[in-house]
């Protein structure tokens, strides 16, 4: 499986980003998917999760500011992430399941930097 995340970059808080993640998987569309990030020195984290059939569910720190949605056609998950703010720097994946990754594989991330 091969899950392509990508969309980051820099911005200053308060700033918005759209994050996607293609999947090559068959399935897709049948699959829950889960965006997590990745702070250095801190441990891997689920941000945001989709089921197969569109129920959404957040993290606490992130609810309120970042939507999760999914474009099965296209095999793709997004993460629009508004009113960003410094602690969300890390780097982003995408993984199949809900809130727990199927995959060991997780691809190279998108990197988040929010400046103050």
């Amino acid at each position: 499986v091969q899950l392509q995340a990508s969309g980051g970059g820099l911005v200053q808080t308060g700033g918005s980003l759209r994050l996607s993640c293609a999947a090559s998987i068959d399935i897709f569309s049948s699959s829950a998917m889960t965006w997590y990030r990745q702070a250095p020195g801190i441990q891997r984290e689920w941000v945001a999760a989709i089921s197969n059939s569109g129920s959404t569910n957040y993290g606490d720190s992130v609810k309120g500011r970042f939507t999760i949605s999914r474009d099965n056609a296209k095999r793709t998950v997004y993460l629009q992430m508004n009113s960003l703010k410094p602690e969300d720097t890390a780097v982003y994946y995408c993984n199949v399941g809900f809130r727990r990754p199927l995959y060991d594989q997780w691809g190279q991330g998108t990197q988040v930097t929010v400046s103050s």
